[in-house]
């Protein structure tokens, strides 16, 4: 069974564009963080859920670079979705499209941080509900 995966719809800027005229690489990271937190904050909101707004910190991140984005009013396609769901760890995954191609992919490992006491923290189950409707597959016990 494959993950179920929300859709973001993210505008690209003038200034995101490099001196070669296409989407500066790290641009992606910003374009990445915008899909998560649509999921993360603003869908889980809509649902009364608490979301991840306890915190989570960013643990590595890897992309993958398919083609080129060249700067277009209409907005990037970014689909992500969840996988490797921990006690105090998960994997969020990415696929931008840029006009119905694919052009990267990536994904981000994600720790549940309690920045009160300023250490890592377990997820609560409320958030492991909420992640696993996003998953590839059960979450990890």
């Amino acid at each position: 069974m494959g993950a179920v995966r929300y859709t973001v719809q993210v505008p690209m800027r003038w200034s995101d564009m490099d001196a070669y005229g296409h989407v500066n690489n790290v641009v992606h990271l910003q374009y990445f963080e915008m899909a998560r937190v649509a999921l993360f904050f603003e869908r889980a909101s809509l649902e009364e859920r608490t979301g991840l707004r306890r915190g989570t910190v960013v643990a590595a991140h890897d992309i993958q670079y398919k083609r080129p984005v060249v700067y277009s009013a209409r907005p990037l396609d970014v689909q992500v979705w969840v996988s490797g769901i921990r006690a105090a760890a998960f994997t969020c995954h990415y696929e931008v499209f840029d006009h119905e191609q694919l052009a990267v992919t990536g994904s981000t490992l994600l720790v549940p941080f309690d920045f009160s006491i300023d250490r890592p923290r377990r997820l609560t189950p409320d958030e492991k509900e909420f992640l696993t409707r996003w998953a590839d597959g059960p979450a990890a016990p």
